[in-house]
């Protein structure tokens, strides 16, 4: 199936179907020197699927984990398209999961002050949230996407085949993400995770469909789209202080959501969910180290956060909270009602 961001000039195709990446030329001009950008931890199967497909491809890999969203890798591969002579005509895909994208992203973004990129997501994560809408960024020290831009890609094509080649938990880790666009723009969305049988397809259409109608009314995060940091702020704190060598990010997030859920009953089926994919408990937490970070959010004014509460089923609330609300919050527990 295919879906549209409409955002102008900056529309795009989101491609999902299963063998998509076997005729990536259908979609995207390769005749033209193509940088292929992956991780480590892509299976060479996948790249070589993409490569085979490139005349004139040039396949750059960089480690894989969130500290490779870096100054260092940045530079590194602009240092590579420079070596390889490529010009305003040419392109970068992205191959791989959320940290690719954001990696690659950025590198398009800035090269030559921009030039063309495709996201090809191979995580669940990347597939249900992270390939659309066009942050890209990389982070600096602990903290997360503090350097970046909003660079929307050319086309997304999402292959849910390549799901097969990874393991469970980071399946699960990505379907959190998902499971956070049901709570607060998608009850049928929610009730996929509830079922025996949750099928990937369906919750990856569900998820990007709601994506892409919030990034096409606030493509900037001015507004409605601050809902898709539902459980991030404090997530993304989690992550920094103590998640980077132990949680992966959807984990963190999946924390994040328990404190801003404002409903008992909605909370308890959030949690047998959650028991249900081996999401890791909120660990033992120092307040003051978590208030250090989200003091460094970017997403933050001078002295207040946007946080975003789920009430009910698939809705949301955004409100503007000092540090001492968020600090309150934090001092509750996640596990509180």
């Amino acid at each position: 199936m295919k879906m549209v961001v409409h955002l102008d000039k900056n529309s795009y195709p989101i491609v999902l179907e299963r063998g998509v990446l076997t005729h990536i030329g259908d979609f995207l001009d390769v005749q033209r020197k193509v940088a292929l950008i992956t991780e480590s931890g892509v299976p060479e199967k996948w790249v070589e699927l993409i490569r085979k497909q490139l005349p004139d491809g040039l396949v750059l890999t960089f480690p894989e984990g969130e500290g490779s969203k870096c100054f260092t890798q940045y530079e590194n591969l602009l240092k590579q398209l420079i070596d390889a002579h490529f010009t305003r005509k040419d392109a970068v895909i992205a191959l791989g999961g959320g940290v690719t994208g954001d990696l690659a992203g950025f590198v398009a973004s800035s090269y030559m002050r921009g030039i063309d990129f495709y996201n090809l997501p191979t995580t669940v994560l990347s597939q249900v949230d992270s390939s659309v809408g066009g942050k890209v960024a990389i982070d600096v020290g602990a903290v997360k996407n503090i350097v970046g831009a909003f660079y929307q890609p050319k086309a997304v094509l999402i292959d849910p085949d390549v799901l097969q080649t990874l393991p469970q938990r980071q399946i699960n880790n990505g379907l959190m993400e998902a499971l956070k666009t049901g709570l607060i723009q998608d009850p049928e969305l929610f009730r996929l995770f509830e079922s025996d049988d949750r099928c990937i397809d369906a919750i990856i259409e569900h998820s990007i469909d709601v994506k892409r109608r919030v990034v096409e009314q606030d493509e900037k995060e001015s507004g409605l789209r601050k809902c898709l940091n539902f459980g991030h702020t404090i997530g993304h704190a989690i992550e920094g202080a103590y998640g980077l060598n132990t949680y992966l990010h959807g984990e963190c997030v999946a924390m994040g959501m328990l404190f801003m859920i404002e409903n008992a009953a909605l909370k308890k089926q959030v949690l047998t969910i959650y028991e249900k994919l081996h999401i890791p408990p909120v660990p033992d937490y120092d307040v003051d180290v978590l208030m250090d970070f989200i003091a460094h959010d970017k997403k933050n004014n001078a002295d207040s956060v946007t946080v975003v509460l789920v009430k009910e089923l698939g809705s949301f609330v955004l409100e503007q909270w000092s540090f001492d609300q968020v600090r309150a919050v934090l001092e509750r527990g996640p596990y509180e009602e």
